[in-house]
């Protein structure tokens, strides 16, 4: 008996970037604010967790002060950089 069942073709690896925008970063943030509202995390990860929300609150607030009062990023898709 021979199986007939296909895999999936996997995506280029060269055609699949990379970077982490601004706009992931945001999303990041909003994932992690749903999963804690939902208790997706342990109690003893918490501190992991919210160490982390804090890093990347602190960082996303240093990128909107840098930018003109009222504007998006002019490239919310220009990959992010540690500050």
């Amino acid at each position: 008996m021979t199986d007939t069942t296909q895999t999936p073709q996997q995506a280029d690896p060269a055609a699949q970037s990379t970077d982490l925008t601004i706009n992931d970063l945001n999303a990041l943030k909003v994932i992690i604010d749903i999963a804690s509202s939902r208790g997706a995390f342990k109690p003893n990860e918490m501190v992991a967790v919210g160490q982390t929300y804090t890093k990347l609150t602190t960082f996303l607030d240093a990128v909107a002060k840098q930018q003109p009062q009222g504007q998006q990023p002019a490239d919310a898709t220009a990959p992010a950089t540690g500050a």
